[in-house]
């Protein structure tokens, strides 16, 4: 096997099982015939390395990106949160549907025959870099939590992801969004490994 393509398979599969799971309420039984759920996700609360606050977070950014082109900070602001539904989930949907044995269980945003609604609630995102020469990988943690659609303080199940990095999409993730959307596909991976693991 090619040396290159053999370091490849190695490095994403250890991205793979970086990441850490930690049940904090429930069971993943307790998710043990259910076959659809509506997905919400929460960026609420979002901690950003280096940053008291997303707030601080954009302001930092799109100073420094006015002062080389006026204009500019503004247009980053905007994709920082268009990101979310272009990129993010989107990513996390296609990955855990397509990745789902024999597509028992399914997820998407608005499923109306769903009784059960599974919440992303993203707590920490550190974007990366990437500048050609020197790259470093995205991370988020999250915590998903489940509860039926008509008692959403009832959380039924709920597990906290730690250390979801993004594989780096060969080197070519230039765009934050791209690199960020990442990580959603390798916590979507890890998701539904747990989940049919625990549920078969």
């Amino acid at each position: 096997m090619n040396k290159l393509l053999l370091f490849t398979l190695l490095f994403s599969t250890s991205l793979m099982f970086s990441q850490k799971d930690n049940v904090t309420k429930g069971n993943w039984n307790n998710l043990k015939g259910i076959s659809e759920y509506t997905l919400v996700f929460d960026y609420s609360d979002l901690e950003i390395p280096k940053y008291d606050s997303e707030e601080e977070f954009l302001e930092d950014k799109m100073a420094k990106r006015d002062e080389k082109e006026p204009g500019t900070g503004e247009k980053f602001k905007e994709s920082w949160f268009s990101d979310r539904e272009n990129y993010y989930e989107p990513r996390f949907i296609e990955t855990f549907n397509d990745r789902y044995k024999d597509g028992l269980v399914k997820v998407d945003s608005d499923l109306g025959s769903a009784e059960y609604t599974m919440k992303i609630h993203t707590t920490f995102m550190y974007p990366g870099y990437n500048v050609g020469v020197v790259r470093h990988n995205s991370k988020i943690e999250t915590t998903i939590s489940v509860y039926k659609n008509d008692s959403p303080d009832t959380i039924i199940f709920s597990v906290d992801y730690t250390k979801v990095e993004g594989a780096g999409n060969a080197g070519y993730d230039f765009n934050s969004g791209q690199r960020i959307a990442d990580a959603y596909i390798i916590l979507a991976r890890a998701l539904v490994k747990d989940m049919y693991k625990n549920n078969k």
